[in-house]
Parts: C-alpha cells; sequence; structure tokens
C-alpha cells in the first residue's frame, strides 16, 4: 500500500497537469469557462502536492 503523502503527491500532480490543459485548451477555443475551471483545479492540484510534501515531512 502506498503512502498517503505518495498519494497525494501523485493525484495532486495529476490534477495539475489536467488543470494546465484544460487552461490552454480554454485559452485557444476562447472559452472562458474552460480556462476558469483549468485554472482552477491546477491550484487545487498544486495544493494537493504541497499537502503530500507536508504530510511526507511530518511524517504522516
Amino acid at each position: 500500500m502506498t503512502k498517503l503523502s505518495t498519494d497525494d503527491k501523485t493525484t495532486g500532480k495529476v490534477h495539475e497537469v489536467t488543470g494546465a490543459i484544460k487552461q490552454t485548451a480554454g485559452q485557444i477555443t476562447n472559452d472562458p469557462n474552460l480556462e476558469a475551471n483549468g485554472r482552477a483545479e491546477k491550484n487545487a492540484g498544486k495544493a494537493q502536492n504541497f499537502v503530500g510534501k507536508v504530510e511526507k515531512a511530518v511524517g504522516e
């Protein structure tokens, strides 16, 4: 079983990448909703990734 910190970091990174793709797609297609959703997902991914790093540093 993987540690929670590893799960958080991995899931956070996936959301960062997915959000960045959505954000770029929204910019290209001039879709402000898609761009905003992508930005929000990217930021949520960054936060989750940070939580994983903190959990690892603290030792879960």
